[in-house]
């Protein structure tokens, strides 16, 4: 088995009285992708802002480690110089410049002046963005706009990549373009995907975790995790 590149160790974050998330010891391991699901204020989205750093400080306590490097009160921005890719719920993309624009500033990161136009059309190729490359994203629809942001987060190559929210407001024709691409992206990164959608988190057929009040209820593959009844009745009831 290879070794944890993301280990949580006993992390906790407290807002004033209230316990987020419980001392969860968690363990992601190379070319995994691992889905979070949960019900709403179970914790699932508290604890990807700890891995990511947009919660750090007095909140929070316990150990992150990434490839064995602690990066506990890490900024954001310190956590993606170690080639890890974020999308958060918040989006990221600059709607007055086109869809390649936005790409091209995110692939001089780190390929440079030189070597961004290959990369830009690369994850235009990749996402099937070619046809609105001109466009201003402020000017797209939802779901063409989440593939660019996702485009912007690749654009960087990193070996991890994570991912808040992916499916959220797409049409069922683009969340299984985006079931597709995630495939694709995990022959050659982890992943780690936050989501309610069940059909989507069960088509990514995925190893699974089940955030409850602010801890790990359960993980395992979609079969067992949305058959297992203490599942069913903090969250998916009969919509499973």
């Amino acid at each position: 088995m290879s070794e944890p590149v993301v280990e949580t160790q006993e992390l906790a974050v407290r807002f004033g009285g209230v316990l987020a998330v419980d001392h969860v010891n968690f363990v992601l391991r190379e070319r995994e992708l691992r889905c979070l699901i949960g019900p709403n204020g179970a914790g699932k989205s508290t604890f990807f802002k700890s891995l990511t750093g947009q919660i750090r400080g007095a909140n929070a306590s316990g150990r992150v480690l990434i490839r064995g490097q602690e990066t506990t009160g890490w900024s954001t921005h310190q956590i993606v110089r170690l080639g890890i890719g974020i999308k958060t719920q918040v989006p990221s993309v600059m709607n007055g410049l086109t869809v390649a624009e936005n790409l091209w500033l995110s692939a001089r990161r780190t390929a440079g002046h030189d070597g961004a136009d290959a990369v830009v059309e690369e994850i235009l190729s990749e996402l099937e963005l070619g046809g609105i490359a001109r466009r201003l994203v402020g000017e797209l629809a939802h779901g063409q706009r989440q593939l660019v942001e996702i485009g912007t987060v690749l654009a960087n190559k990193p070996w991890l990549v994570l991912l808040d929210e992916p499916a959220a407001g797409l049409t069922n024709v683009e969340t299984e373009r985006l079931i597709a691409i995630i495939k694709r992206i995990n022959q050659s990164a982890t992943l780690i995907v936050v989501d309610h959608d069940m059909h989507f988190v069960r088509t990514l057929d995925s190893l699974i975790t089940v955030f409850h009040q602010g801890a790990i209820l359960l993980e395992g593959h979609a079969e067992k995790v949305l058959t297992d009844p203490s599942v069913r009745e903090v969250y998916l009831g009969n919509r499973a």
